[in-house]
């Protein structure tokens, strides 16, 4: 993205180029029992390039090194993405940045390990997940009894 960005300053083509971007949104983790905050990207090894598409923009990408090459379309004429794809990436980019979401994600039915709280140790299988709260319904097995379990994501790690 950098390299890309400073060739299209080199070569004085900052009027045929807008936003470029690897598009990102921001995850939460749980190390040494601290929440920390990273970035994931959606797309890895994708940057998307707003860009008016001529001979000489599209030469100036294509012959940036570590670019392999356009997505869509055919080798000799790439296709744009779409004006509505584009909106659901960007707002997918910025409603990462208000709510961060989990690095490690749940599925009813794998088993984790309670790592935080009176049930830390316990292994247990989950139930739910609640993606808007940060919260997992596990079922932990308590004196042979199955029990519900509520616990926030940082609590539990995969098994």
């Amino acid at each position: 993205m950098r390299t890309l960005k400073e060739r299209v300053a080199l070569e004085q083509m900052e009027d045929k180029f807008g936003e470029i971007l690897v598009p990102t949104e921001e995850v939460v983790e749980m190390r040494d029992g601290k929440k920390r905050k990273s970035e994931r990207k959606f797309y890895p090894g994708y940057v998307l390039v707003q860009m008016e598409m001529d001979d000489a923009s599209w030469h100036l990408v294509k012959n940036t090194p570590r670019v392999l090459g356009f997505i869509g379309g055919t080798k000799d004429k790439p296709a744009p993405i779409t004006e509505r794809e584009a909106e659901a990436i960007l707002r997918r980019v910025e409603s990462g940045a208000d709510k961060p979401k989990p690095k490690t994600l749940f599925e009813p039915g794998e088993i984790v390990r309670v790592v935080e709280g009176p049930f830390a140790d316990f292994n247990g299988v989950v139930e739910e997940v609640d993606y808007e709260k940060s919260r997992v319904k596990v079922a932990v097995l308590i004196f042979g009894r199955s029990t519900p379990v509520e616990l926030e994501f940082g609590q539990v790690e995969k098994d």
